[in-house]
């Protein structure tokens, strides 16, 4: 079995989130199955063929949260340090073309969110990124061809 590396916070998402499903929408569409049956003849009643369709993604979605909660390996981020990029680590880097600075946290693929700044340890950038200290020079291969970054800042916090 694969481990997935994520970090404490995603985590804790994933667990809330099997919570929340587990104890508001498995009770939820129990409720809207029965309500449904009431209504009588189930073969032509597309309130209760909805509401299992319904049922089933639920109980789909918390099979696979489960399972990666199983097999997650979470790292506690806190206790990192160094200038060296690790997995969550905190990188400020400036685009050496357009002296534009971006931070972003290197996380799981599963918690992964670029509007929140959290990229992927499997994206291209993250990957040009690990073991690169504070100062040295990264080329990565974009969309848009290749872009050179410097590290200014790794942070563990």
């Amino acid at each position: 079995m694969e481990k997935v590396p994520m970090t404490s916070g995603g985590f804790a998402t994933l667990e809330a989130e099997i919570k929340r499903l587990k104890s508001v929408e498995r009770p939820a569409i129990i409720q809207a199955i029965a309500e449904a049956r009431a209504h009588g003849d189930l073969s032509e009643n597309a309130e209760y063929h909805a509401a299992k369709e319904r049922q089933s993604w639920i109980e789909g979605q918390i099979i696979e949260l489960e399972d990666k909660v199983s097999r997650a390996q979470v790292i506690d981020v806190s206790k990192l340090e160094g200038d060296e990029v690790k997995f969550g680590a905190t990188v400020t880097m400036v685009d050496e073309d357009t002296e534009e600075e971006k931070t972003w946290q290197i996380v799981g693929d599963l918690e992964a969110d670029v509007a929140q700044g959290k990229i992927s340890i499997s994206s291209p950038i993250a990957r040009a990124l690990i073991n690169k200290s504070v100062g040295d020079s990264v080329e990565v291969a974009a969309p848009g061809g290749t872009r050179s970054f410097e590290i200014l800042k790794v942070d563990y916090s």
